[in-house]
């Protein structure tokens, strides 16, 4: 089970600005091995070690660094808008 929850794979750095996000996730650049240009993901971990780890061995001498986003929301009351929404039961 990883530890690391990839929220925006391959976004803008902008994308980091957005308040709505919880405070514990954080924009990771690393370096595309083919082109060599900059790509960005946004990422929620517990620890940044376990982001730090997840993504260098992902990419090794590709990854160049992480930096906190711009979240103001609490972890446990953030709810990803790409989940599923749980289905509605029924009264009787």
């Amino acid at each position: 089970m990883t530890k690391v929850t990839i929220v925006n794979q391959n976004c803008s750095p902008d994308a980091a600005k957005d308040t709505s996000l919880p405070y514990n996730s954080y924009l990771v650049e690393y370096k595309d091995e083919k082109e060599g240009k900059s790509l960005f993901d946004i990422a929620i971990a517990t620890k940044a070690v376990d982001l730090f780890d997840y993504y260098y061995d992902l990419y090794k001498k590709n990854f160049v660094k992480f930096a906190q986003s711009e979240g103001r929301v609490s972890p446990k009351l953030w709810q990803d808008p790409k989940a599923p929404k749980p289905k509605k039961k029924r009264g009787r």
